[in-house]
């Protein structure tokens, strides 16, 4: 039985981990069906802003079925990856070795909010549409500034809300009606793409989120609109 999301019953990590292990099989599939492709284009621009400076090991949180980690292979030595679903990261070994990157791509499950890496460790960090998933946010950016080496870049990619007309009626419409109900009949989860949406207007947007990152001792925070305001990517430095 699937565990709607900020219910009761079990963390909001439990539910995340048991959502995405569940649609992992449609994930890639449901992704670019509700995007037409521009996810893809978004993390793009993040790995060319990262290929602007030298990195050796990058670590890609939340890395789900690691379409960023296999992009940001093009631009660092060597990648880590990390998910709470294992689920997730099945299908992204799968995508990894079909590349043949194993020798430069490592995937392993570990909790975005307590890293198994020491202090100062990565060149570069990215995340594309997890944070929002965090139990507890400021401890999750706290985490990836420690294992950022000092002068290390940050880049979160994530959905955000249009302010403007037509866009903001246009995506309120497609992300609360339309995504929940195409993405209940393709995955089977009831709870998944309800959630989203949900997730989404919970998030601290905008300042709110760059203020996050300060606490967390990230510097030159910086926060880019993309598409009309569906995504933003936010950057900082350690």
């Amino acid at each position: 039985m699937t565990v709607t999301p900020y219910s009761p019953e079990g963390s909001k990590r439990e539910q995340v981990e048991q959502m995405f292990d569940n649609i992992s099989p449609k994930y890639d599939l449901l992704n670019r069906l509700f995007s037409l492709g521009i996810d893809q284009g978004w993390r793009r621009k993040v790995v060319r802003m990262l290929g602007r400076e030298p990195v050796d090991h990058l670590l890609d949180v939340a890395t789900g079925t690691a379409d960023l980690a296999i992009l940001g292979a093009t631009k660092a030595k060597r990648v880590t990856g990390v998910d709470i679903s294992e689920g997730m990261l099945g299908h992204g070994r799968t995508k990894v070795a079909k590349r043949g990157l194993e020798q430069r791509i490592v995937l392993q499950r570990a909790d975005s909010e307590s890293l198994p890496f020491a202090d100062n460790t990565f060149d570069a960090v990215t995340v594309a549409f997890g944070v929002r998933n965090f139990e507890h946010l400021e401890q999750g950016m706290r985490e990836m500034q420690r294992v950022l080496k000092p002068n290390g870049r940050l880049f979160v990619l994530e959905f955000s809300k249009p302010m403007k007309a037509p866009m903001k009626q246009l995506f309120r419409f497609y992300f609360h009606r339309v995504m929940p109900a195409v993405g209940r009949t393709v995955s089977k989860d009831s709870a998944a793409y309800t959630y989203l949406p949900k997730s989404v207007d919970a998030f601290p947007e905008g300042q709110a989120f760059l203020d996050i990152l300060a606490k967390a001792g990230l510097r030159e925070g910086k926060a880019e609109p993309l598409t009309g305001g569906i995504a933003t990517l936010y950057t900082g430095r350690k």
